[in-house]
């Protein structure tokens, strides 16, 4: 039976819909994963586009609250912002809650790297976390 994974973040906008996507991708034998945000906005165009670089498809997602999933389980929960996980210490349905502090790629342009670049780092972090941790 799969395991049911939620990734929670504060907009749901990039960092969790690329951890879901990955996880389904890479792992959808031993994983369904959804994701969510306490602060929902919309999937960042960025985001899509260097998933597609990476050969999967999220042009369909959309920005979730967390309140869509209230009444359902899952086996893992997992912030993957420090805001998220400040907002959402605790989700009801999940048996375990578990937190990875990600960069947002926002921050690294701030910081002087390319919008583009900073998507993809990011992208190759979280697909390496995947692969090792899940």
């Amino acid at each position: 039976m799969r395991k049911k994974v939620l990734f929670i973040c504060t907009h749901n906008a990039i960092r969790s819909h690329i951890a879901e996507a990955f996880l389904n991708n890479l792992k959808g034998d031993r994983y369904d994963a959804y994701s969510a945000g306490t602060d929902p906005t919309m999937v960042d165009p960025n985001a899509i586009k260097v998933m597609e670089e990476a050969g999967i498809d999220i042009s369909g997602h959309r920005s979730k609250s967390v309140d869509e999933y209230n009444d359902e389980d899952f086996d893992l929960v997992v912030t993957v912002c420090d805001s998220a996980k400040e907002a959402c210490p605790f989700f009801p349905g999940g048996k375990k809650q578990d937190h990875r502090s990600l960069r947002d790629p926002p921050e690294l342009v701030e910081e002087g790297m390319e919008p583009q670049e900073a998507f993809r780092v990011i992208r190759d972090e979280i697909r390496e976390w995947v692969i090792t941790e899940f």
